[in-house]
C-alpha cells in the first residue's frame, strides 16, 4: 500500500521505539518502489516523564527518535500529554516540567532536527501558553492532537478546537470513529443498515480483537445500559448519519470524518485493511451541508452521554506503568 495521501504515525512511548524501527522498514520499502512519487509525512512523539527534566534530554530524545526512524528531520514532533506522571506525588515531589519540553522543541527546532512541533491532549488554557511561549523563541506551534468526534466534543474538546481555530492550530482529532461506534459496525443490526453501506459492519463486538474491558465500554456505548448510556446508546444517531451519507451516496464512517473535516480539524483515522484505507480517503472531495451538521450534533447532544474512550484506552487518561494518570482540557 502507498502512502499517498497518508501519514505515518508513531510514538517513543509505542514500544519504547520500536515502532519508530518498524517505520524506517515501511519507508525504505516505498522509497524502493520503482516510479513512486508519494513522499510520507513521519510524526512522532515524546512522552514526559520523570527522568526527562531538562531541554537537552528532550533533544536527545528527539535525536534517537530521528535514527530510529532513519530520516534527516521529522515533519512533526509533538509532546504525548501534560506533564501529569509523577509516580512520588504523594511524597510531594510533583513540580512540571511543561515550559521545560517547549523549550526543548523549540532548541529541536532550530536545529533542524524537526520541521514542525506539536503537542497532545492541551486545553484551551494549556494551547495557548504553549503557542506564546514557542513564538517567543520564534517557533510556530503547528498542531494539537485530542480525542474528536461526534460524540466527544463536550469535555473541553469543542472549546479547544474553537481556541486552536483561532490561534492557527491545527487539531489532529483521533478517535474520529469513537474506537469504531461511529463507523456503525457494532450497531448495524439495529440500524438496519446494509452490508454494503460499511466497510467494517461484519465484525461485531464479540469477533474484534479489543480487549475483555474495551469491549464491555463500548458495549454500553453501543446499545446503551440504562443507567449511565440511555437505551438505544448510539443507535439514534447512526439513524441519522445513514440518512445524510445515502445523500451524499457515502459511507457512515466517511459522514463521521466529513464532520470533523468541517470543523476544522484533521481526522486521524485507523486503518487495518486496505478497503479501510480506501474508504477513509472518501471523506474527501466533499462537504456537509450547515443544515446536515446542525442537524447531527443536536442528535448527538440528545443522546444524553459523551464519548471519553473504553478499557484503558482514554480521551482523558493514559496508564503511565504505576496506574493511571488523567489530565483535563481546560
Amino acid at each position: 500500500i502507498g502512502f499517498d495521501g497518508s501519514h505515518m504515525k508513531t510514538a517513543l512511548g509505542m514500544g519504547w521505539g520500536e515502532t519508530e524501527c518498524l517505520v524506517k522498514k515501511l519507508l525504505r520499502n516505498e522509497a524502493d518502489i520503482i516510479g513512486s512519487t508519494s513522499k510520507p509525512i513521519v510524526a512522532t512523539k515524546f512522552t514526559p516523564s520523570p527522568a526527562r527534566t531538562t531541554v537537552q534530554s528532550v533533544v536527545e530524545a528527539c535525536e534517537k527518535s530521528k535514527e530510529r526512524l532513519g530520516v534527516e528531520s521529522i515533519d512533526l514532533y509533538q509532546i504525548q500529554m501534560p506533564d501529569i506522571v509523577k509516580p512520588m506525588r504523594f511524597l510531594g515531589f510533583d513540580k512540571t516540567f511543561d515550559e521545560v519540553y517547549w523549550d526543548g522543541l523549540a532548541e529541536c527546532y532550530h536545529r533542524g532536527l524537526v520541521k514542525n512541533v506539536g503537542v497532545s491532549n492541551y486545553g484551551p488554557t494549556l494551547v495557548s501558553e504553549c503557542h506564546e511561549h514557542l513564538a517567543k523563541r520564534g517557533v510556530p506551534l503547528a498542531s494539537n492532537q485530542i480525542a474528536f468526534s461526534l460524540i466527544g466534543r463536550h469535555n473541553g474538546e469543542q472549546e479547544t478546537l474553537d481556541r486552536c481555530n483561532e490561534l492557527g492550530v491545527k487539531v489532529l482529532a483521533y478517535y474520529p470513529f469513537a474506537m469504531g461506534l461511529l463507523t456503525g459496525k457494532y450497531t448495524a443490526a439495529s440500524t438496519g443498515t446494509s452490508a454494503d453501506s460499511m466497510v467494517v459492519n461484519s465484525h461485531s463486538l464479540s469477533t474484534s480483537r479489543r480487549s475483555v474491558f474495551e469491549r464491555q465500554d463500548l458495549e454500553r456505548y453501543a446499545n446503551g445500559d440504562g443507567k449511565l448510556i440511555p437505551k438505544g446508546g448510539v443507535t439514534p444517531l447512526l439513524r441519522t448519519m445513514e440518512k445524510i451519507a445515502n445523500i451524499h451516496d457515502v459511507t457512515v464512517a466517511q459522514v463521521a470524518l466529513n464532520y470533523i473535516i468541517c470543523k476544522g480539524a484533521i481526522p486521524i483515522p485507523g486503518a487495518r485493511t486496505a478497503a479501510q484505507y480506501v474508504d477513509n480517503m472518501g471523506a474527501l472531495g466533499w462537504r456537509l451541508t450547515e443544515q446536515e451538521i446542525f442537524e447531527l450534533e443536536n442528535e448527538a447532544d440528545d443522546l444524553g452521554f459523551s464519548f471519553d474512550g473504553a478499557g484503558f484506552k482514554r480521551s482523558n487518561a493514559k496508564f503511565v506503568g504505576y496506574g493511571m494518570e488523567r489530565w483535563s482540557l481546560e
